[in-house]
């Protein structure tokens, strides 16, 4: 028998379709399911291409206390971590689709970094190992 892995990761977004298009846009990711659920609900999985890393399942917000918590489900904090081979293109790029930086890349003894957020708020770690 084999250990479990971790597939795939909820994310709560206002709207599917503007979601698709940061991830497969700015992410570069590929976009795997995109299933009608019923009235107004979408299976929606996005991935980095090639199969490296988790999967995201863009869960679109259907009760109050789930709008409420798009772009807070990290309470604030980094959750959500982003390796690249080329910080500066991968920047760029997540700069152009309506990412936004909140600080200047730092340079660690594990490589380049800087914390950014998606269209929605959430915090992410845009790293390049060193």
């Amino acid at each position: 028998m084999s250990t479990p892995m971790l597939a795939t990761v909820a994310l709560l977004v206002p709207d599917y379709d503007p979601a698709i298009t940061f991830f497969t846009q700015a992410l570069g990711f590929t976009l795997l399911e995109d299933r009608p659920q019923g009235p107004g609900k979408r299976w929606v999985v996005v991935a980095p291409p090639g199969g490296q890393g988790s999967a995201l399942l863009l869960a679109r917000a259907a009760t109050p206390e789930q709008q409420a918590a798009i772009g807070r489900q990290g309470a604030g904090r980094v959750w959500l971590f982003l390796r690249t081979d080329d910080f500066a293109r991968d920047a760029q790029r997540l700069t152009a689709h309506g990412a936004r930086f909140t600080e200047t890349p730092r340079h660690e003894p594990y490589g380049t970094v800087a914390v950014f957020e998606d269209p929605w708020g959430n915090r992410w770690d845009l790293i390049q190992p060193a």
